[in-house]
């Protein structure tokens, strides 16, 4: 089943949606079609090109990313599902940067993906005691994270939609 990239009338990533979805969306008036795959859909009495990126034509409001739940599955998503240490895609767990027990607390800034070799490691130790770094700042994830993470394999067309997530 093919996925369509929508986009905030604003072209911030929104959500990931079904073909048929996309064009109930393009035929009651309510999105427009950015990027078009190469196939064709066709009906008895016309042919319309499969949708790959479409926009929606008014602001649909999300919720604040900073408010957003912090979540195991949010985290890993936020990161690309990689380590933040060493980049290991294996035994995935969460690490405090600033650990519970020395006062860290659960929030988008302090928490990170880490793997279970790199979490023993580092203990309840701060990085800088170990000489363990992030490899980027932990921030508030962005809509796009969650567009990538929903897939196993991003469509060309989508990139330039994407912009910070694929950073």
């Amino acid at each position: 089943m093919r996925q369509v990239l929508v986009l905030n009338s604003t072209y911030e990533p929104v959500n990931v949606c079904s073909v048929r979805r996309a064009v109930v969306l393009l035929l009651k008036g309510k999105a427009e079609t950015l990027e078009t795959g190469e196939a064709l859909l066709h009906s008895e009495h016309t042919s319309l090109p499969v949708p790959s990126v479409i926009r929606l034509k008014y602001y649909v409001r999300l919720p604040q990313t900073n408010r957003r739940r912090i979540s195991r599955r949010a985290i890993l998503a936020r990161d690309g599902y990689r380590c933040q240490y060493c980049g290991s895609t294996h035994h995935l767990t969460i690490d405090h940067i600033i650990p519970r027990s020395r006062g860290g607390s659960t929030s988008w800034e302090n928490v990170i993906t880490s793997c279970a070799v790199c979490n023993v490691r580092k203990g309840s130790c701060l990085p800088w005691e170990v000489g363990m770094w992030p490899s980027r700042k932990p921030r508030p994830p962005q809509p796009g994270d969650f567009v990538l993470a929903s897939q196993r394999a991003v469509p060309e067309a989508w990139l330039p939609y994407l912009g910070e997530a694929i950073a």
